[in-house]
């Protein structure tokens, strides 16, 4: 929203496999997010399954009808689909990461590839050690009979291109 500012930005929005809990929450996040901005307006949101090929498919076909210069940027639940909407803008003579904003989550050792590449903008990891707070509240369970909350926040956290080339070289060797 900061980037765009005022400008009117037609967003296509790429979403994960249709009833999983992290497209619902993801499609609800963003929703709630652009509903602050009158003048960012989703104009696609089609399943992308979370996979390259699908999302790939989707992009493609939202350029086609949308044209080229109509797409401000692009939300993809994920990293994985991002990589496949990249292809598309690529093939299509478009240059994502300038000419489309792209944004996405997980934080995969490709995404930072394409940002460092400047063919990405921006990335949001969920806490990878989410197995922690839960050992944490099951271990409170047992010990004091204290139930969990139904709904624990993790963090997370927002990677830039600025880091991308280093946080690239650290991470493609732990996937």
């Amino acid at each position: 929203m900061k980037t765009v500012g005022g400008k009117d930005c037609s967003v296509v929005e790429l979403q994960g496999t249709v009833g999983s809990s992290p497209a619902i929450a993801r499609k609800k996040g963003f929703d709630e997010a652009i509903g602050k901005a009158p003048n960012i307006k989703t104009v696609v949101s089609q399943s992308g399954d979370f996979t390259r090929a699908k999302a790939k498919e989707v992009m493609e076909s939202a350029i086609k009808s949308l044209g080229n210069a109509k797409i401000c940027a692009v939300y993809a639940h994920n990293d994985d689909m991002m990589i496949g909407a990249i292809q598309a803008m690529k093939e299509a003579g478009l240059r994502p990461g300038k000419d489309v904003l792209t944004v996405s989550i997980d934080a995969v050792p490709d995404i930072f590839k394409a940002m460092a590449d400047g063919e990405a903008n921006a990335t949001v990891e969920l806490t990878p050690e989410m197995a922690g707070p839960a050992l944490d509240m099951l271990i409170a369970y047992k010990k004091d009979g204290k139930a969990a909350p139904k709904w624990h926040q993790t963090p997370t956290k927002l990677f830039l291109p600025d880091t991308a080339a280093a946080e690239y070289e650290r991470r493609k060797t732990l996937y």
